[in-house]
């Protein structure tokens, strides 16, 4: 069936400046993380990234290894643009990634020039696109010269391959240098993707007060702290739950102090009308240094509740305090030790 987009999508909706650069995202970008890859059923992913668009999402966000397999996402994210967005491509931002592993040997990983590049064009070359809106190293890498790799991500917009780039995971000291390095080299850091949510809340330390100095933007990574806060897990773990796969989300998440913390805080969203989804992505973009909740989705159903959150994106003084009680660490930053080991 050939797609046609909603004549009115772009009807109410609203967008954020990215730092000071000139250009803007939407609150929530939808990110192909998980459910887009070769093990999943294409035509669900499809049906999702047409309903995003159809609500105003413009951003799709991507990495070299996302599936499973590795590349799968990419693949079939190409083949959605080529059977739904002949002639949409200038309406679309695009991103994706490359630090993690993503093919055996020396050179598939990291933050080598030889890897960032050869992922870049094996990227555009899966997705069917001359360039990426944005080129992101995906994690600081400690036996890679940071000069290196941010001498890479400018080469890919001197190359025309990349209009923007930005990192993912870097620490503020990090992201300090990086965006150093990129300005000697006459391209600016367009943005950082940390993880970010009420239960993982590093930012607020010394990083968002960086990214705000140096106009960078901010998009968050796993608002939903992997799926704690959803309803998910509030009666019992669902044997279809990604706590049962042990890689991103594990058991010990489950703990006794955390879910009376994930308990209280949906008794907080019931009072505002909300979903704990739904509260958990409008808390996030409460902070407006923050530019974009990275948001992914099972189905259409998932995917509409997610964006419903900008229903209501206003926080009392007396909500805020209250979800602070229980807005604490909950040990689920499983991107700490690589930022740590690289600062």
């Amino acid at each position: 069936m050939s797609y046609e987009p909603d004549a009115k999508r772009y009807d109410g909706a609203s967008f954020r400046r990215c730092g000071r650069s000139g250009i803007v995202l939407p609150p929530i970008s939808v990110g192909l993380w998980q459910n887009f890859g070769g093990v999943n059923v294409f035509e669900t992913g499809r049906a999702i990234v047409r309903r995003a668009f159809d609500r105003g999402v413009t951003h799709f966000d991507l990495a070299n290894n996302y599936g499973p397999p590795y590349g799968s996402a990419e693949e079939n994210f190409g083949e959605i643009l080529r059977k739904d967005f002949r002639g949409l491509r200038n309406e679309l931002l695009i991103s994706t990634k490359a630090g993690w592993d993503m093919w055996p040997g020396p050179y598939g990983e990291g933050g080598s020039r030889k890897y960032m590049l050869a992922s870049l064009d094996e990227s555009l070359a899966r997705m069917g696109l001359e360039y990426v809106d944005i080129f992101y190293s995906h994690r600081p890498t400690v036996d890679v010269p940071l000069e290196e790799t941010m001498s890479a991500l400018a080469q890919a917009v001197r190359q025309g391959k990349a209009l923007y780039v930005g990192i993912s995971s870097y620490s503020p000291e990090r992201t300090r240098e990086a965006a150093q390095i990129l300005k000697n080299e006459g391209v600016p850091l367009l943005i950082h993707q940390p993880s970010y949510s009420m239960l993982n809340r590093w930012v607020e330390d010394k990083l968002l007060g960086t990214l705000e100095e140096l106009g960078v933007g901010c998009i968050a990574f796993s608002p939903l702290a992997q799926g704690l806060l959803t309803n998910k897990y509030l009666n019992g773990v669902p044997e279809s739950s990604r706590a049962n796969d042990g890689l991103w989300f594990q058991k010990e998440f489950l703990s006794e102090d955390n879910l009376k913390r994930v308990h209280a805080l949906d008794e907080i969203a019931k009072q505002r009308g909300q979903s704990l989804a739904q509260m958990a992505i409008a808390w996030v973009l409460h902070d407006r240094r923050v530019t974009s909740a990275l948001v992914g989705a099972r189905n259409v159903e998932q995917l509409d509740n997610s964006l419903d959150a900008l229903k209501q994106l206003e926080y009392t003084i007396e909500e805020l305090m209250e979800i602070n009680r229980y807005a604490q660490d909950a040990g689920i930053d499983l991107w700490k030790d690589a930022r740590e080991s690289a600062a």
